[in-house]
């Protein structure tokens, strides 16, 4: 299965020295390319810092087309376009709303009474 991430699970999995779980759980985890400059940033542990500068073959970062305003307009493009990602793991509130919006059928219009 091939899900989305955004960096606090990618992040509390290495700190707990979890990580190994993500590739137990799936065959590929994707994230933005905003999230691996978050996770680049000087603010995380180094530990965090050191594996996202050689993150491991089942890690697929993806350039996000387009000028996103924010991290979870960037995890809904990513699932709305043709990467077939099916399930996302995030964190923030914010970002799985709007993962979850994406990710959800569209609708028929709802029928008009004449």
């Amino acid at each position: 299965m091939l899900v989305i991430s955004n960096n606090s699970p990618i992040r509390y999995l290495i700190l707990l020295d979890c990580i190994h779980l993500l590739p137990a759980l799936f065959s590929r985890v994707t994230i933005p390319a905003e999230v691996q400059a978050e996770l680049q940033r000087p603010r995380p542990p180094a530990v965090v810092r050191a594996w996202i500068a050689n993150p491991p073959a089942w890690v697929d970062i993806r350039q996000v087309s387009g000028t996103p305003i924010d991290l979870p307009e960037v995890c809904g493009r990513l699932l709305t376009t043709n990467f077939r990602i099916k399930d996302y793991i995030i964190h923030n509130v914010l970002a799985r709303d709007a993962a979850r919006k994406a990710a959800a059928p569209a609708q028929p219009p709802e029928p008009q009474e004449t």
